[in-house]
């Protein structure tokens, strides 16, 4: 009997072995098959005009080639006539992990949560996302980032400012999963506070200074930040600002700030200051739709009822913002007047900032609160810039190769060109003539996979 179990044993172990071989022989293939896209029109993130009806060799999750002179017999043909391809959207301001249903609480993070999400902006052809400032210690600990960031998992990839910088009883607020952000009394807390971000090897340095339109007595004051930016700088790290007033802005430009990770929306910015932000190689995310948000819902957007967006929310979101109470609570807010001010004031500034030759790259700060939906803000996003006065080709670069820029990724990400990761969107129509367009979402391709149809169609 005992002999006929250990063979038995034997047995079922050599095919389970056998089986794992295969699957490792079927991933082995999938990941060397040669993909060619046939009569598509690619919109290739430079900045040019579209390329109509060419081709584009995918292998090995690489761009190999792209024109009519393509001949490759052992290639896969896929006929894209009437399709275009776009570069894969890349978010340079989210969040990820800590929203959940109707609330953002540290609970929330959790390995389902955080996957479910990336899986989420995915879906939404979003295929980079850099959380700025509220993770938690379990995403390095587990290592989820770094397969994250491998492509080892599923989803988009996600990069990490690891803990920002805030102010003792300030800015950002606790009461939205804040408490592991760091909030230093004294210059002397901040080098260990960097050492504890370079060692788990945070991408950026995330400071909020901003008192909310009043909301807290005290931001981070100029002492402390000027600190952190000089210790960050030492460890060869970037630091990205949270502003909204003109004269903080002015500030830190004079203090060496490298990001500014929202828009300007106290004033228009002088001419002086985009010219020193210029010189200074300033990269600047201006997150219109997270403007948009304060006060949008209460005025029943063309898009609230658009299963594109609300494939997007959480639970109960949906509920929550068309409910009478929120609309109107939204109307009657001290500050909605004020948020529809400065979201014209933002949308000024994205053109100033543009036109003056600043780095301009895509964030949303999508996934910070329940409003602020993770994925359709991005297409959202692209919407509000062509409304701003980019065009449509313009947004799409911002979104694209500005955004890999500004994450450091743009030498694997961000354009479509040889040589550069097979990360892009399928989408019916063309979005160099309605920005809109983005949102026709036919497939979803990762390193050469295709690893979605697009939200609505799932």
């Amino acid at each position: 009997m005992k002999i006929l179990k250990r063979i038995s044993g034997i047995v079922l172990g050599s095919l389970l072995l056998l089986s794992c071989n295969q699957k490792n022989k079927e991933n082995s293939t999938a990941s060397n098959e040669s993909l060619l896209f046939e009569n598509v029109r690619v919109i290739d993130g430079n900045g040019g005009n579209p390329v109509e009806n060419t081709k584009v060799l995918v292998k090995d999750g690489k761009i190999v080639q792209i024109g009519n002179n393509i001949s490759d017999k052992d290639a896969k043909s896929i006929d894209l006539k009437g399709k275009t391809i776009i570069p894969a959207l890349i978010s340079a301001h989210s969040h990820v992990g800590t929203l959940k249903g109707t609330t953002t609480k540290p609970e929330n993070y959790t390995e389902e949560n955080i996957l479910s999400q990336l899986k989420k902006y995915q879906d939404y052809g979003v295929l980079n996302v850099m959380s700025m400032g509220t993770d938690r210690p379990f995403l390095f600990e587990s290592g989820l980032r770094d397969r994250s960031a491998k492509g080892e998992i599923d989803g988009a990839r996600i990069h990490s400012a690891g803990y920002g910088f805030g102010a003792p009883n300030g800015a950002p607020p606790l009461d939205f999963a804040m408490d592991k952000v760091y909030r230093p009394t004294s210059v002397k807390e901040i080098p260990a506070e960097l050492d504890s971000l370079k060692k788990i090897n945070a991408e950026l340095v995330k400071i909020w200074v901003d008192d909310f339109n009043g909301k807290f007595k005290a931001k981070v004051s100029p002492e402390i930040y000027k600190a952190i930016i000089s210790e960050a700088h030492k460890r060869n790290m970037r630091v990205a600002a949270h502003v909204y007033y003109l004269s903080d802005l002015k500030k830190l430009l004079a203090d060496g700030i490298d990001v500014i990770g929202h828009s300007i929306r106290s004033e228009v910015i002088d001419d002086a200051t985009l010219a020193q932000m210029k010189a200074k190689g300033i990269v600047y995310i201006p997150t219109l739709s997270l403007d948009e948000y304060a006060f949008v819902y209460a005025k029943k957007p063309e898009w609230i009822n658009d299963q594109f967006f609300k494939k997007s929310l959480e639970p109960g979101v949906y509920e929550m913002i068309t409910s009478e109470k929120y609309q109107n609570d939204l109307k009657n807010a001290p500050n909605f007047k004020l948020n529809m001010k400065a979201f014209e004031v933002a949308k000024q500034n994205l053109k100033k900032v543009y036109d003056a030759g600043i780095l301009v790259a895509m964030g949303t700060d999508s996934g910070a609160m329940p409003l602020r939906a993770q994925g359709f803000s991005e297409h959202l996003e692209l919407q509000l810039m062509a409304e701003a006065g980019l065009t449509p080709l313009q947004a799409l670069t911002v979104a694209t190769k500005n955004s890999a820029k500004a994450l450091k990724i743009d030498q694997n990400f961000g354009t479509i060109e040889a040589g550069k990761t097979a990360d892009f969107i399928i989408v019916d129509g063309n979005p160099a003539k309605n920005i809109q367009d983005t949102r026709k979402i036919v497939s979803v391709y990762k390193a050469g996979k295709e690893v979605s149809k697009g939200v609505l169609n799932k």
